[in-house]
């Protein structure tokens, strides 16, 4: 099975040669790596055409409609059978994660796989500031603000061209919505890897100022009433579920 990893770019100089390293250097050999950049200025674009020939790179480069459009535009240009997203700044842990998550799908009757995550430091990945353990899945915990790591997420191309792609009416909340869509909503077969498998540097989009945070929780609590999920109840059940990740550590 073909893998398309889809990774969306905007002045990420300073670490999208870890990303790319990661993927470059998986043992599965059957991988596309799709970079979608949004018009970078700084040497980003320099630095992703150093690698044109060593691997299945793939650079779409203009302007986009943010973050959820240039994901779609990856998509869209994809060959593979099997889609993950992988941000400019996060890295897989190591080199086998894509052959692991490959066997899964040839193994089981599955749509989609997940599995975990943890937020590092910018400066020093070595140090983890919160660890996102996904769990089993279980449908109903979805009332109780679950949602499985997004760049962990691989999820079958047929998926999308079934269910749609992410929505641009979210500036900041369309992966929460598409999961909740394609699990929830019309439940897609999945699967959790018990195995921590990206780590994410911290300084996301959704973090990077109140205004953002803000934002998120609107966007969120409006896919909570569309898919007649618990209301607020579950809009504050997800936001103190992140709690626990300061907490948790990899076992």
């Amino acid at each position: 099975m073909k893998v398309s990893i889809i990774t969306p770019t905007l002045n990420s100089e300073r670490f999208i040669k870890d990303c790319i390293e990661s993927v470059k250097n998986q043992s599965y050999l059957d991988i596309e790596h799709i970079i979608v950049d949004g018009g970078s200025v700084d040497s980003t674009l320099k630095l992703i055409k150093e690698y044109e020939n060593s691997y299945d790179l793939k650079l779409i480069s203009g302007k986009d409609n943010g973050i959820y459009d240039a994901l779609n535009k990856g998509i869209k240009s994809s060959t593979g059978e099997i889609i993950g997203i992988l941000h400019s700044d996060d890295f897989y842990v190591h080199s086998q994660v894509i052959e692991e998550i490959v066997k899964v799908f040839l193994e089981g009757n599955v749509d989609s796989c997940f599995a975990d995550l943890c937020y590092v430091s910018k400066e020093n990945p070595n140090r983890v500031i919160r660890y996102w353990k996904a769990g089993n899945f279980d449908i109903t915990n979805f009332k109780n603000g679950w949602m499985p790591p997004h760049p962990t997420l691989f999820v079958k191309k047929e998926v999308f061209d079934k269910y749609g792609l992410y929505s641009l009416d979210y500036k900041i909340s369309s992966d929460y919505e598409f999961i909740v869509r394609v699990l929830y909503k019309f439940k897609i077969r999945t699967y959790y890897i018990n195995e921590l498998i990206v780590k994410m540097r911290v300084g996301g989009a959704s973090n990077k100022s109140l205004k953002n945070v803000i934002q998120k929780v609107k966007e969120d609590y409006r896919i909570i009433q569309k898919y007649k999920l618990d209301g607020c109840k579950t809009l504050i059940l997800k936001n103190f579920s992140k709690i626990n990740q300061f907490f948790a550590k990899e076992k």
